[in-house]
C-alpha cells in the first residue's frame, strides 16, 4: 500500500519559491536604489561645487551593481533548487492541473531582468 498525497510538500515548495523571488526582487531593487542614489550625490555635488570632481557615483555604482548580482543570483538558485525538487516529487503529490511552466518562466524571468538591470549600470557608468 502507498503512501498517501499529501499536497502541503508542494505547496510548500511553492511558497518558498515565491518567497525567494520576492527577497531577490527586493535586494536588485535596492541595488539600483543605492546605484542611482550616487548620481543624485555627483548631482548634488556638482551645484555646491562647480568646478570640483566628484568621484563617489563610481564606488555606489558598483555597490548597486553587486546587490543586483546577489539578488539574480538567489532568484537563479532558487528556481533551480525549486525545478529539482518538484521534478523529484511523487506525481501524487503534484496537483493534476499545475504546469511547471508559469514558476519557472517566472523565476528565470527575474534572472533575466537582474541581468539586463546589472548591464544597463553597468555601460551606463562607462
Amino acid at each position: 500500500m502507498s503512501a498517501p498525497s499529501d499536497p502541503r510538500i508542494f505547496f510548500a515548495a511553492e511558497r518558498t519559491l515565491l518567497a525567494w523571488l520576492r527577497t531577490a526582487l527586493t535586494v536588485m531593487g535596492f541595488g539600483f536604489v543605492v546605484a542611482r542614489f550616487g548620481l543624485f550625490l555627483h548631482l548634488t555635488h556638482l551645484q555646491v561645487f562647480p568646478e570640483a570632481k566628484y568621484t563617489g557615483s563610481y564606488v555606489s555604482a558598483v555597490l548597486g551593481i553587486a546587490f543586483i548580482g546577489v539578488g539574480t543570483f538567489a532568484a537563479l538558485i532558487a528556481t533551480l533548487q525549486h525545478w529539482s525538487f518538484v521534478s523529484s516529487l511523487p506525481a501524487a503529490d503534484v496537483p493534476a492541473s499545475w504546469s511547471r511552466k508559469f514558476s519557472m518562466g517566472f523565476g528565470f524571468l527575474m534572472v533575466i531582468i537582474g541581468v539586463s538591470l546589472g548591464a544597463y549600470l553597468f555601460y551606463s557608468q562607462i
